[in-house]
């Protein structure tokens, strides 16, 4: 990893020169003296002579059944799902990673956007759906579902044995000739649906350049080497459980343990001190539930050297409380699925010679190869530094575009001095060191009496002045006759809404941040990534909002 390119202007055609990330997992495969490729917390280890084994056989099917370029996958992080993603890649497809959290109307229209006829998913994990209440199989209209247990059963002992001694005795030289589709480092490697969460998602392109850039960058700035095990607990279809804890570790040659559900934080523990698992990656909605669960043992944390959050704002609180139980730093960092994602982190100080980091409160520095531009959202003009404005990533994972919109893609993308930039819709500023603050987004803001209030500001100053344990909040805006539009705020806990306003007003916050009506709700809305759903949290609010 020492010889990429330290330049914004020379890592912008670096990735070109670099191998599609399957091709990069078949050389590291093959030289690979890791125990094993792949394991599964509650199944089985792959070893790196299964996992190719697998690939290869699992592409000979997919070949068989989807001719199309378009191939999805419905599978939770695991071993059989890193097989079939790397079979789809080497066979020159598509992959369409799709959330089966979204609910039926967005997966249909996901799958019928990327025309995809052919899902694979497994048997188990369906069944597991069912019994949450989710019947996978009645969601699509115009795909079939392939089951991978099914796949598995047609494929005979002496096919098994013959393609393992390949995979043993060819070299990978070979093995990419025969076996592996020659594909073009711009062509569209997979396509990841945007969460949604103030919107409806959107199919984002993402080509082998911009993965094998991303999965490189984050390699560098995390240190990732082959000693490292990385927790792979995200869902793929989570574009940092897609590219940094699955094909960043698997292209570089580092181990991945796998888990289905990134909620079920005991499993994850024990697995973690199982594998002594070395780099755990999250949301700080997941992080969190290691803090409060009592079956988390802080000895079974102790192997890890690096834990990151992303996705959401990095409270405080969440950081300080994981850093107490375990004694283990949290670093936050930031991306998103149209910069494949990740874009900066923060992370441990060097001592000698000393380099700053790590800022908490920050998304830290932009990652090698990716430059931050903070710019007035109108004119593009940029801003000084310490103040707040509209940020640009430039890079060289920086998405194709987005699938079958190119309006859409216009507005997010501009060629600013022959590079492209992302506008992420995120307001924030960079401070004298380069560290970069997430201040809001820009259309998480509420109109009171001509003011911009920030939604998120508000959360957060409810959650501090209430200083009630376990609390979580969310707020939203309606339109409002006097005022253009009001707060509204959805509460895990029975908050009056005159005592709340006491309490804010004893702090000393405006009363332009204080809400008009407060709903009880069981659980603020998530989700697959964890995130708020902003658009289920405004439906909860105009449904039951009665001021």
């Amino acid at each position: 990893m020492s010889n990429h390119p330290t330049s914004f202007a020379d890592w912008q055609n670096y990735p070109l020169t670099l191998d599609p990330i399957h091709v990069s997992w078949l050389k590291n495969a093959k030289k690979s003296k890791t125990a094993f490729a792949v394991a599964d917390i509650e199944g089985v280890e792959i070893s790196h002579k299964k996992f190719l084994t697998g690939v290869l056989l699992f592409s000979k099917k997919i070949a068989k059944y989807s001719p199309e370029q378009n191939v999805g996958l419905l599978l939770p992080s695991s071993g059989g799902g890193a097989i079939a993603s790397m079979a789809i890649l080497s066979l020159g497809k598509t992959i369409v990673n799709l959330n089966f959290t979204a609910g039926k109307k967005a997966l249909e229209s996901a799958a019928n956007q990327a025309e995809v006829k052919h899902i694979y998913t497994s048997r188990k994990f369906l069944d597991k759906m069912l019994e949450r209440g989710v019947n996978l199989e009645s969601f699509f209209l115009n795909s079939k579902l392939l089951m991978l247990e099914d796949i598995r059963e047609e494929i005979s002992t002496i096919s098994r044995l013959g393609t393992l001694l390949k995979a043993i005795l060819f070299p990978a030289s070979v093995i990419q000739k025969a076996y592996f589709k020659e594909v073009a480092m711009n062509d569209t490697a997979a396509i990841l649906f945007s969460s949604g969460s103030e919107g409806s998602p959107k199919g984002v392109e993402l080509t082998h350049s911009n993965i094998a850039a991303n999965a490189k960058q984050a390699a560098i700035e995390l240190g990732a080497v082959n000693s490292d095990v990385i927790m792979s607990t995200l869902p793929t279809f989570h574009a940092f459980g897609f590219a940094i804890t699955t094909f960043m570790p698997l292209s570089e040659g580092i181990p991945i343990v796998c888990h289905a559900d990134p909620k079920d934080v005991t499993t994850i523990a024990s697995g973690i001190q199982k594998y002594s698992g070395t780099i755990l990656v999250g949301t700080p909605t997941f992080l969190r539930m290691y803090t409060i669960s009592k079956k988390v043992s802080s000895e079974s944390m102790q192997s890890l050297r690096l834990v990151v959050a992303g996705a959401e704002k990095l409270r405080s609180e969440v950081r300080d409380g994981f850093e107490s139980k375990f004694n283990i730093p949290v670093y936050e960092g930031y991306g998103t699925t149209e910069t494949s994602p990740g874009a900066s982190v923060n992370l441990p100080d060097i001592e000698s010679p000393y380099k700053l980091r790590n800022r908490p409160g920050t998304v830290g520095k932009a990652f090698s190869g990716t430059e931050f531009r903070i710019v007035d959202p109108d004119s593009l003009d940029p801003i000084p530094v310490g103040e707040d404005g509209l940020i640009l990533i430039g890079g060289p994972q920086i998405m194709k575009g987005y699938l079958k919109m190119p309006e859409k893609t216009a507005e997010v993308i501009e060629l600013i001095d022959g590079y492209r930039w992302h506008r992420t819709g995120d307001k924030g500023h960079l401070d004298e060191d380069g560290f970069l603050t997430i201040v809001d987004r820009y259309s998480r803001f509420a109109k009171i009496g001509g003011e911009m209030i920030s939604l998120t500001t508000v959360e957060e100053e409810i959650l501090d002045a209430c200083s009630i344990k376990d609390l979580e909040v969310a707020a939203t805006c309606l339109p409002d006759q006097r005022k253009g539009e009001k707060i509204v705020l959805l509460s895990t806990k029975n908050l009056d809404k005159s005592e709340l306003i006491k309490i804010l007003s004893d702090a000393k916050i405006s009363p332009l941040y204080h809400p008009s009506s407060v709903l009880v709700v069981d659980e603020i809305p998530k989700l697959g990534s964890g995130k708020t759903d902003f658009g289920a949290t405004k439906k909860i609010a105009l449904v039951n909002d009665q001021n």
